[in-house]
């Protein structure tokens, strides 16, 4: 059996908490009945052994497994990583998606992608990265009585995404508490106005809004002087062809958005100015978590 879940981009600007938009970078795992339990890992994380030992898939598996089937099994699990680790682009998210869905996809039981959606919420609270790794494509989501309630506009193939991966993490603890506790009344207007055009823009396929729908003055500008150099990014993508360029959830990521026409170009300069970080071009994903037997 074969799970696999898309890597995600989060908060997009205004929407924090709230929209995200699945990327076509796939972790995937197979898992085969053994007398003994193993475990493999290739690609992103291969090289960290206490992933092997301490790897969050296999507890959360486990746990659900344990509820599921009364049976007694052992299983050799092979992980295939391409969503980087601690980077803002879901791989939590990614490894609690597919270690529920995986836990009774072997059992031979049908999950509905929003029953999984709902499972995800123990573990991870906030809705905009889970959301569009189950269902792919853009989303907007809200949480109300332990149950997401979300919008999905699967996203065409003349956009691609460019992704400028830095070469050290930003952590999602931390980048949180350097966010005000206070905010004003006019940024929050600002960013409920813009978190509502991003919306629209992206619904009614409007592209040339987004550089201006996806402005934000509660999140990013904090979370990026712990790594200056993006503001750098940021001014570099929307010079040369990006439809908006965001923060990757809470980085170090940055996530751009452009025709596809003008991505090539786009990678090349971002490669001119920051050779040490790792920058691409990629498809969207519109499927979400994937089941293959």
């Amino acid at each position: 059996m074969l799970v696999s879940v898309p890597a995600t981009s989060a908060n997009l600007g205004p929407g924090f908490d709230t929209l995200g938009l699945a990327i076509n970078l796939r972790n995937q795992v197979k898992i085969v009945p053994s007398k003994f339990h193993s475990v493999s890992l290739k690609g992103e994380g291969s090289k960290n052994p206490k992933l092997k030992d301490n790897n969050m898939f296999i507890t959360i598996f486990n746990d659900f497994h344990k509820n599921i089937s009364s049976k007694k099994q052992q299983f050799r699990f092979e992980f295939q990583n391409e969503v980087p680790l601690s980077r803002g682009l879901g791989s939590s998210s990614a490894v609690i998606i597919s270690a529920i869905a995986s836990a009774y996809a072997i059992e031979g039981i049908e999950l509905a992608k929003q029953k999984l959606l709902n499972l995800a919420l123990q573990f991870e609270s906030h809705p905009d990265n889970i959301t569009p790794a189950v269902m792919g494509g853009f989303t907007v989501a809200t949480v109300n009585d332990n149950e997401v309630n979300f919008i999905k506009k699967s996203l065409p193939l003349t956009l691609k995404a460019v992704v400028v991966i830095p070469n050290r993490p930003i952590s999602t603890h931390l980048s949180r508490k350097t966010l005000p506790y206070k905010y004003n009344k006019d940024d929050t207007i600002f960013n409920i106005s813009h978190s509502s055009l991003i919306t629209a823009a992206f619904m009614s396929e409007n592209w040339d809004m987004l550089r201006d729908a996806s402005k934000d003055r509660i999140h990013q500008y904090y979370r990026m002087k712990q790594m200056p150099e993006l503001f750098s990014v940021q001014k570099i993508a929307l010079r040369n062809g990006a439809l908006m360029s965001t923060l990757s959830g809470s980085g170090s990521t940055f996530f751009s958005l452009v025709y596809e026409q003008d991505a090539k170009n786009l990678v090349s300069k971002l490669r001119e100015n920051f050779r040490h970080f790792k920058i691409f071009s990629c498809d969207f994903d519109n499927d979400g978590v994937q089941v293959e037997y």
